[in-house]
C-alpha cells in the first residue's frame, strides 16, 4: 500500500499559508507570504533535496497545482522527478493541463484517493495544498507528516489542523534542527492508539 506523506512548512502557531512567496496565497487578506525566506540554510536545503529525490507521485490541491504547473516544467534542474511524477489533482474546476502526467480527481476526492493508496506505485507526496490536507486529515488518510517547523508565529493564516484532527498517535522517526532553528521532523502513524 502506498503512503500519503504530507510535507508542510509550518509556524509555531500552526500556519502553513504562503510560505514561499509574497503572492503565493494572499486569500483572506494574508499579508505574510514568503515567511520562510530568512530561515533557509544548507541543512534545510539538503533535507529538502533528500525528500525530493525519493520515488514519489504527487497529490495536490488545485491551487497548489495552479502555482506549480507553470513553474516546475521550467525548473526541472531543481527537482528532476517532479515533471515525470504522476500528479493527482483534487479539483472541481479543471480537468486537463499541459503539465503531464496529471490525473484530475473530480467528485469525491477522498474516496478516489483511498483507492489510489491501494494501488501499486510510489508513495504520494502532498506539498502545501491546505484545503486538500484538511480532507485527508478528516478522512484519516495521512500516514506521515514531514514537517519543517519554523521559529516564528504569524497569528493569522491557514493552519495545518484548521478543522481539528482524529485521535491518532504518531512517532518521530527522523528529526534534525537547522542552524537557524527550523525543526525538521518526520511523524509516522503509530499503533499506540489504533
Amino acid at each position: 500500500m502506498r503512503k500519503i506523506i504530507v510535507h508542510e512548512h509550518i509556524t509555531l502557531d500552526g500556519v502553513i499559508q504562503a510560505p514561499g512567496g509574497a503572492d503565493e496565497d494572499p486569500s483572506g487578506g494574508f499579508a505574510y507570504g514568503g515567511w520562510i525566506g530568512p530561515y533557509s540554510d544548507e541543512v534545510l536545503g539538503a533535507r529538502l533535496r533528500k525528500q525530493m529525490s525519493l520515488p514519489f507521485d504527487l497529490l495536490l490541491g488545485r491551487k497548489t497545482f495552479d502555482i506549480w504547473a507553470p513553474y516546475w516544467p521550467q525548473h526541472a534542474d531543481i527537482w528532476p522527478g517532479v515533471n515525470t511524477a504522476v500528479k493527482y489533482v483534487a479539483s472541481h474546476t479543471i480537468t486537463s493541463s499541459p503539465w503531464q502526467p496529471s490525473v484530475f480527481l473530480n467528485g469525491d476526492a477522498a474516496e478516489q484517493i483511498a483507492r489510489i493508496k491501494q494501488q501499486p506505485g510510489p508513495d504520494l507526496q502532498v506539498w502545501g495544498s491546505s484545503e486538500l490536507v484538511q480532507t485527508l486529515i478528516r478522512q484519516d488518510l495521512v500516514d506521515v507528516f514531514w514537517l519543517m517547523i519554523y521559529p516564528i508565529t504569524l497569528g493569522a493564516g491557514k493552519r495545518l489542523f484548521a478543522q481539528g484532527a482524529l485521535h491518532r498517535a504518531f512517532q518521530v522517526t527522523d528529526s534534525t534542527v537547522t542552524s537557524k532553528g527550523v525543526i525538521i521532523a518526520q511523524y509516522e502513524r503509530s499503533a499506540v492508539l489504533d
